[in-house]
């Protein structure tokens, strides 16, 4: 039996997804290869390298850990354990916000928790005279998404700040993303091995009904956002009307919801607030 194939059992008997493709990506990492090389190559490797990393992954160690990146939107992204692993159905964050600015003028882009800056470096990248600014609380996040501007080409447009991202800043910016922690705390025990043993807990745990971050957000959102500004949030499964109640609630209009490719509403789009002023003409807030 061949390495690949004796991998892919190994994987599969742990119960892992889609072994026999893992088994040609943990091969490939360890040959320092391509996927697509690793037919011709796979007898080659160092078996105690390879039975090191299909041990970690057989542990539920995410494969994105492992390799050490992960790819999201049309970008690469270095990973670690101090934030989450970019995921496929936060782009639709990315969509809603070009929804938004069909013409993707010059903007000023805040994202809030912003862990590998994926979320804001990806719609810089699609915003080529826009600059931003991603705010995260935990030092190695905040320096580990400084090295992905860096690696995908878009440091002198982004900045990374070390903060608290509710009360960090002053200023008012177009666009204000943010994927926060949602999970509700009873909750992040029953996930998935590779989220729950593998990936922050600060970047997870919503508090106890999975609102607690929202309701920061949306107290945050009308000092940050400019008149025309819009706001993009992400939502855990069946949050999006809890969500909405508290943004209503707040003065936000009625928000706009755009779903991933699993048909969750994942992405909410809120516009700036509006009041009345004096004369009873609805204005910006501030």
């Amino acid at each position: 039996m061949t390495t690949l194939r004796q991998t892919a059992e190994t994987l599969r008997a742990a119960g892992i997804d889609n072994p026999a493709y893992e088994a040609r990506l943990l091969l490939a990492h360890a040959l320092g290869v391509t996927p697509g090389d690793v037919i011709a190559l796979n007898r080659r490797t160092d078996p105690a390298t390879l039975a090191a990393l299909v041990a970690r992954r057989v542990a539920r160690e995410p494969m994105a850990l492992i390799l050490g990146r992960q790819g999201f939107w049309t970008l690469d992204f270095e990973v670690s354990p101090t934030t989450l692993i970019p995921r496929a159905d936060s782009e639709s964050l990315i969509e809603a916000a070009l929804e938004a600015f069909p013409a993707r003028d010059a903007a000023r882009i805040l994202d809030l928790g912003t862990g590998t800056g994926c979320l804001l470096l990806a719609a810089l990248s699609e915003f080529p005279a826009a600059w931003g600014l991603g705010i995260d609380l935990v030092p190695a996040a905040a320096a580990l998404a400084a090295r992905n501007a860096h690696l995908n080409g878009l440091s002198h447009r982004a900045n990374f700040l070390c903060a608290s991202w509710d009360t960090a800043i002053a200023a008012r910016f177009d666009l204000v993303l943010s994927n926060p922690p949602y999970i509700p705390h009873a909750d992040i025990a029953g996930l998935m091995p590779e989220v729950a043993a593998h990936e922050p807990a600060s970047a997870l745990d919503g508090g106890a009904d999975g609102l607690d971050a929202y309701r920061t957000l949306i107290a945050a959102l009308p000092r940050l956002l400019t008149p025309n500004g819009v706001a993009v949030l992400e939502l855990g499964i069946g949050q999006a009307s809890d969500v909405a109640e508290l943004a209503v609630a707040a003065g936000f209009p009625p928000p706009a919801l755009r779903h991933d490719l699993g048909g969750v509403a994942r992405a909410m789009v809120l516009r700036a607030p509006m009041t009345q002023n004096s004369f009873g003409v609805r204005a910006p807030c501030g």
